[in-house]
């Protein structure tokens, strides 16, 4: 009998997926060497048993949209070398004081109109420290979006257990904190905030029963073997993060990555089909840089297992699609909006029937 969870050298990438494919529920366990053959097998047979994982788990025609809405803009402290928001660099970026509870509310309601069931806030802080009165106007604009039946989402940089709990008791269903890249390129890409403290935020985030979001950006000068160490870190925390965003970089001008080159699709391909493979439960969202690619790339990526989206009039400080847009490329293909809280999984008996027909 094959051992799993350990050392994969003597197993080839077909076995890995195989067992992949017959798990109930997901591992936590996975290894460098594990991870590193799947996302090394030949893409196209890859691409294709990461969609038979996904259907296995998921409705392949249901697209969660998200909306991503900036609450406070620049003058960020942080170094993070992509970012036009740190105050290290020169990006032409004015900061901003926190926005109005009534602005933001009115912007929830516009992305609910056109389709968006997830609102997310973005702050540029780099913690919470201090900031009782923010963090009062900010349960107050989850409070008020929650009351729309819609899903809410902030990122805020580093929270304390009690912050977070504050949170939750407002009604937020779940918090964003990226761990960016793989603990060995970390260091090269942000100095002002540890790997490891990164690893605290998401771990006090479980522990308040708030769902994580986290993922990370691709194209920042990282290897493969960056992108497997990425996906170890993400699937061997001790909950898959609910919500998985897979950014690619924007090069902003006056950023050290600033003239930084694309990254090659198949990369992405690669990152989305194996975190789909060894992460199955997980919502995996195409987010910054999806205006790079086109229709058919983006079909490509919900093909392996993406179901996810930031859809709207802007990212933090870049472009998004626009809803129009999404909206027209859901009709071609066939795709639906998934609905706020709507559990897309598939029950335990459903998926055992799924790996029957395999």
């Amino acid at each position: 009998m094959k051992r799993f969870g350990t050392l994969a050298s003597a197993l080839s990438s077909k076995d890995l997926i195989k067992h992949a494919l017959s798990v109930q529920k997901p591992r936590n366990n996975w290894t460098f060497e594990e991870i590193e053959a799947i996302y090394n097998s030949p893409l196209m047979e890859l691409s294709h048993q990461a969609a038979i994982q996904h259907r296995r788990f998921h409705d392949p025609s249901v697209i969660q949209q998200c909306t991503l809405y900036n609450i406070k803009s620049g003058g960020c402290t942080e170094d993070c070398s992509y970012c036009a928001q740190s105050s290290k660099y020169k990006t032409g970026l004015k900061p901003t004081k926190l926005a109005q509870v009534p602005d933001v509310v009115e912007a929830a309601r516009i992305a609910k109109q056109n389709g968006s069931t997830r609102f997310c806030m973005g702050a540029a802080w780099r913690d919470m420290k201090g900031r009782k009165t923010n963090l009062k106007q900010i349960k107050e604009m989850v409070n008020e979006i929650r009351s729309m039946d819609m899903e809410v989402c902030v990122t805020l940089g580093m929270l304390s257990k009690e912050q977070i709990e504050e949170l939750k008791e407002s009604g937020l269903t779940a918090y964003n904190h990226n761990i960016d890249t793989s603990p060995e390129h970390y260091p090269s890409i942000i100095t002002t905030r540890s790997f490891s403290e990164r690893l605290d935020t998401i771990a006090n985030v479980q522990s308040s029963g708030v769902k994580v979001c986290t993922g990370g950006i691709l194209g920042l000068g990282e290897t493969p073997r960056d992108h497997v160490s990425f996906l170890k870190t993400l699937s061997n925390l001790n909950e898959h993060p609910e919500s998985l965003p897979i950014n690619t970089l924007v090069p902003i001008k006056g950023t050290p990555l600033g003239e930084q080159k694309p990254l090659p699709f198949s990369n992405l391909l690669r990152t989305i089909a194996t975190a789909r493979i060894i992460m199955p439960k997980s919502i995996i969202r195409l987010a910054a840089g999806r205006t790079e690619l086109s229709e058919e790339k983006q079909i490509l990526c919900f093909n392996a297992g993406a179901n996810a989206i930031f859809t709207g009039e802007k990212m933090l400080t870049t472009d998004a699609v626009g809803w129009d847009v999404d909206a027209e490329m859901f009709k071609t293909w066939g795709l639906r909006q998934m609905k706020s809280f709507e559990k897309v999984e598939l029950k335990q008996e459903e998926i055992a029937e799924q790996t029957l027909s395999l």
